[in-house]
C-alpha cells in the first residue's frame, strides 16, 4: 500500500490499521509506504530511508524492529516514534 492514510480522517486511520492487522493475523505479508506515525508504530519491521527527501535521501538508514530504530541518531523517524 502506498500512503494509504493520505487524506483520511484520524478515525479512518484506525480502521486502516485494523484491516492491516487482520491481514497479517491471517498470515499475509503487508508492505506499506507511509509517513503516518500511527501506522509506522504498528509495524513489525521498518525500513527507514533518508536521511531527508529528494537528493538528500535515498539511503537505507535502518531495517529492523521498530524498537531498535530509536538507536539510529541520523533517523528523523526515530525521533518521533
Amino acid at each position: 500500500m502506498d500512503e494509504p492514510t493520505t487524506g483520511l480522517h484520524m478515525s479512518d486511520t484506525k480502521h486502516i490499521i485494523e484491516i492491516m492487522n487482520r491481514l497479517v493475523d491471517a498470515g499475509n505479508t503487508v508492505i506499506v509506504i507511509e509517513h503516518n506515525l500511527d501506522i509506522i508504530r504498528q509495524a513489525d519491521w521498518i525500513i527507514d530511508v533518508g536521511p531527508e527527501g529528494g537528493s538528500k535521501g535515498g539511503q537505507i538508514l535502518f531495517a529492523g524492529k521498530p524498537s531498535d530504530l530509536t538507536k539510529v541518531p541520523e533517523s528523523i523517524t526515530a525521533k518521533f516514534i
